[in-house]
């Protein structure tokens, strides 16, 4: 199978819009769709939403150690290096779904959150994958259905990050979203520019040096990292066209979305900018029983394909009235390891590990004797120090990204 994704990563990534592909889904799209949604996992695991950490709303480990210590690397062909860590900053109050404050009082009082990284295939991942892949991978919201209720956004003129010459053609996005994309603060501790801007100033940089081989960009996020990753990849691709960025213009290299349920980005005229684009691929894969893909209600519209799955045929899940067991994101993982066609046959067609849907919910049924939200860190991220007390501490230092990665 991984010899065939060489071979066919063009159509897989959605050279032809994934014609064909979906119903019954390709059995090497399966595999694409799952390794791409295990690297926008690995920003979810990396990252440190304890509020009573003087670190909370960073990410835990360098960008050396990301991959081993979050267990993507185990038993894993696709190898990548992470180049660059992606910062947002919220020009207004956000809830804790969005960003993550620290109540420590010696915390920065900026709302800045770690909310992904940018990598690139390896040597050896450049084989498997067919090419140089370079992937934004966006972390998403911790607490999702908060904002269904609290942050139905109100729709906002997108034309300052989607330019148009139709006076005609209005472009509105949710203003939450525009905010978490678009928002700097010169004061910020880790990042002084836009998400928007680190992204594009790296995929510049990886462009200039892998720009004597064949280069793909892939955006992959769940959630709100869906979103990001519709709203950069679009950018992107729109910039060139509008010369956001000349030098990115002149890069004809395929760009495509993976979004795991992801809501609603913007309105119909949105979708005019994201569809005039032939050469944006956008894939949404959407679950079901997860109402977080037909949010926001009123005004908003829907970009790119869709994949649906249906996760209530599981015969490994509880039955639940928590909307978090059908939106999580390794509930998603789970739907396209044993996805059947529309029939709604369920069968695990891929060998994925069952234990890691418990790895933050109580979905699994009992009788696989799995422990519900299993994962945590040793001692819950406490140290103990050498006079023998114990402190809330853990966090990358400095020199961790010169340290070997296993």
């Amino acid at each position: 199978m991984l010899g065939s994704i060489a071979r066919r990563w063009k159509v897989l990534s959605g050279q032809n819009k994934w014609k064909g592909l979906l119903d019954p889904l390709d059995s090497d799209l399966r595999r694409y769709l799952i390794h791409y949604g295990e690297m926008a996992q690995v920003a979810y695991d990396a990252f440190n939403w304890d509020q009573k950490s003087l670190y909370a709303g960073d990410c835990y480990y360098s960008k050396r150690q990301i991959f081993a210590r979050t267990g993507y690397l185990k038993a894993n062909p696709f190898r990548y290096n992470v180049t660059k860590y992606i910062y947002a900053t919220a020009a207004f109050k956000l809830p804790i779904c969005f960003i993550v404050k620290s109540l420590s009082k010696e915390a920065s009082p900026v709302q800045t959150n770690w909310i992904g990284y940018v990598a690139v295939a390896t040597d050896e991942g450049k084989a498997l994958l067919g090419r140089r892949d370079i992937v934004v991978a966006w972390r998403g919201t911790l607490q999702p259905y908060e904002w269904a209720n609290d942050f139905d956004f109100p729709l906002e003129s997108g034309v300052s990050v989607f330019p148009v010459t139709d006076p005609k053609l209005l472009p509105r996005i949710g203003s939450g979203w525009l905010d978490v994309y678009t928002a700097s603060d010169a004061k910020s501790p880790y990042d002084k520019t836009s998400a928007r801007e680190q992204v594009q100033g790296e995929l510049k940089r990886l462009l200039e040096v892998y720009k004597n081989e064949e280069v793909s960009i892939t955006f992959t996020g769940h959630s709100l990292g869906g979103v990001m990753s519709t709203l950069a990849a679009t950018d992107l691709v729109h910039g060139r066209k509008h010369s956001v960025d000349t030098s990115l213009e002149k890069k004809q290299v395929p760009i495509t979305v993976f979004a795991f349920g992801c809501p609603r980005i913007g309105d119909q005229d949105f979708v005019k900018v994201v569809d005039s684009h032939k050469q944006l691929n956008i894939l949404r894969v959407v679950n079901v029983p997860d109402v977080a893909p037909h949010y926001p209600l009123v005004m908003y519209a829907e970009v790119g394909q869709m994949l649906e799955i249906n996760t209530l045929n599981s015969t490994y899940l509880k039955r639940s009235l928590n909307f978090r067991n059908y939106h999580n994101l390794e509930i998603y993982l789970h739907g396209l390891a044993g996805m059947q066609d529309k029939a709604g046959l369920f069968k695990m067609v891929i060998g994925r590990d069952i234990a890691l849907v418990n790895k933050g919910l109580d979905a699994l049924k009992d009788e696989y004797l799995v422990p519900s939200t299993w994962r945590c860190l040793p001692n819950k991220g406490m140290v103990q120090k050498d006079d023998g007390t114990w402190q809330l501490d853990l966090h990358r230092k400095d020199h961790d990204d010169d340290e070997p990665s296993n």
